[in-house]
């Protein structure tokens, strides 16, 4: 296909044959979308070639890291919808419970050719290895959740925003393209088998400590794009203007939908620029979504500690450490911080928010996470935590975007500052600068009627309504 870049397209394995082979595979595990999609329209393609039917298939962990109850309820609604999409197309999908590449494995034993989307994160990529040394067939990686693929843009971890913008920017025009979905020409209604969801949901074995939040439309496609059409139509206006004011909220709310993969930042990046806004909205949008985001996977890609505080820059962990032993005080107990129990209420207000709605403004994310590190005994610790907290509560944990984020915290992708006690050189977010440059109080009062709408909670007896 025209639309599909060579660079998006690499052969994981391709001497095996396989006489057995009667479908072509397509094994979806990042990119959950039956639209612009370039992983699913490549299998589409392969299939009309050889003249078979497509089939896929959906490997459905219980052991997924870090993921509990929040994070499968809201996968599993998005893979319902994929689910009735393909079947529209008359493309048959399986969900396999299980290793996710002991599940391709399994559905390669029949399959000519094994497409698989692409995953940066440590696991993902030991499960795509696995499959690509022990499949009967041909295996071919798509890459569709980045706008350009990773190596395309540098071969190397870069340092910051300001290094890998430039490389971006030049190859954006190569990439920016619509991607049409291609129609299938051999269907086997016989490979189908139905997406029984809820009673998926009953048997998964999972952490449901963490219950599934409301405040998100639920995980699709087709709710992403409601999500986007609301945002370009509605925030997308003052986006430069207002997106770091923690009152306004004005966030495109895109990155639980980018996360699980039901929508393409490909799709996103084409309606913001075919939105009516002004050419410093949309680049301060596509700025965030391209530019930020693909600089975090270009971080999880090349740095094999992303998860850890080894992975920091060698500057910041030097600086942190010559400041180990300053005096902290307050001291909070992480039981304290979980429960939103501090004496600052901007803070609180944001632990509060990302409780309830699996969400954060991004400008609190940051503060939240500063705080954390001047309140905990030592910058391991703090790290630690903060990475905790955040992959349990955030619908969008577990990715690219939250390592490199959590990172920045501790000075990943950023400069030296001036010297200060506990941070060093690292950067310093104070409660003053907060109600400096944002109204405060506003914030704090919109986290609570959000809360209050989530959970039938007084705003202000902080007493349950319904009795419960």
């Amino acid at each position: 296909m025209k639309s599909i870049q060579p660079a998006r397209v690499h052969f994981l394995q391709s001497t095996a044959q396989n006489p057995r082979g009667r479908y072509v595979l397509y094994w979806m595990q990042q990119s959950q979308r039956s639209y612009c999609n370039h992983a699913l329209e490549y299998a589409v393609q392969a299939a009309n070639h050889s003249r078979q039917p497509l089939l896929v298939v959906f490997g459905l962990t219980e052991t997924y890291p870090d993921a509990n109850w929040r994070h499968y309820a809201f996968m599993l609604e998005g893979l319902q919808d994929v689910w009735r999409r393909l079947t529209d197309r008359g493309i048959a999908f399986q969900i396999i419970m299980g290793d996710p590449a002991r599940a391709a494995l399994k559905a390669a034993r029949q399959a000519s050719l094994l497409v698989c989307d692409r995953g940066y994160l440590r696991h993902q990529r030991q499960w795509r290895h696995v499959v690509a040394h022990s499949a009967p067939c041909p295996v071919i990686q798509v890459e569709s959740d980045v706008l350009i693929p990773v190596e395309a843009v540098s071969v190397k971890a870069e340092y910051a925003a300001r290094t890998i913008r430039p490389k971006i920017q030049k190859l954006l025009p190569l990439y920016l393209r619509a991607l049409r979905p291609l129609k299938l020409k051999q269907k086997d209604p016989d490979l189908a088998a139905p997406a029984d969801i809820s009673a998926i949901f009953r048997r998964l074995r999972i952490d449901r400590s963490i219950a599934p939040v409301s405040a998100f439309l639920s995980g699709s496609h087709a709710n992403a794009r409601r999500m986007l059409k609301r945002f370009t139509t509605h925030n997308l206006m003052n986006y430069d203007r207002d997106r770091n004011h923690p009152s306004i909220g004005v966030g495109s709310m895109m990155s639980p939908y980018l996360h699980f993969g039901h929508i393409a930042p490909l799709e996103i990046a084409l309606a913001v620029q075919k939105a009516d806004a002004p050419p410093g909205a949309k680049a301060a949008l596509l700025e965030e979504l391209i530019i930020r985001r693909e600089l975090a996977v270009n971080y999880v890609f090349y740095c094999p500690d992303y998860d850890g505080y080894i992975g920091l820059p060698q500057w910041s962990r030097k600086s942190l450490s010559e400041h180990r032993r300053d005096r902290r005080d307050p001291v909070y107990t992480p039981t304290e911080l979980e429960a939103a129990a501090t004496d600052d209420p901007y803070w609180n207000a944001a632990m509060l928010e990302m409780k309830h709605t699996g969400f954060m403004h991004s400008y609190m994310r940051m503060y939240w996470g500063k705080k954390i590190l001047q309140w905990r005994p030592n910058p391991e610790d703090a790290f630690n935590l903060t990475l905790k907290l955040n992959n349990k509560y955030f619908l969008d944990g577990r990715d690219p975007n939250s390592y490199a984020g959590v990172g920045w915290i501790y000075g990943l992708h950023d400069q030296a500052w001036k010297e200060r006690p506990i941070f060093g050189k690292v950067r310093y977010m104070a409660r003053k600068g907060l109600e400096r440059k944002f109204d405060m109080q506003a914030y704090v009062a919109r986290v609570n009627r959000r809360i209050a709408q989530l959970t039938r909670v007084h705003p202000e007896t902080g007493q349950f309504m319904d009795g419960h």
